[in-house]
């Protein structure tokens, strides 16, 4: 997506509250929120400073679903 144009804070927002929107699940999930499904992943990098650390396995480091941790990496 940023390489047509979004900006990478664009793309990422298409990627989870836009996406959420448009499969009419937002109101359990796509932003984090008090209620909300708990999916997030934590990365070892900026994606804002650069978009591909989320490309790159090894800089993520834990992903959530629904709250609970399904991947952990040192």
């Amino acid at each position: 997506m940023v390489s047509k144009g979004l900006t990478k804070m664009e793309s990422i927002m298409a990627a989870t509250k836009t996406a959420a929107e448009c499969c009419g699940i937002s109101e359990i999930t796509g932003t984090l929120e008090v209620s909300k499904s708990a999916d997030l992943i934590i990365l070892q990098g900026d994606p804002l400073k650069d978009i591909r650390v989320l490309q790159e396995k090894s800089l993520i480091k834990t992903v959530m679903k629904e709250g609970a941790v399904c991947v952990s990496r040192p």
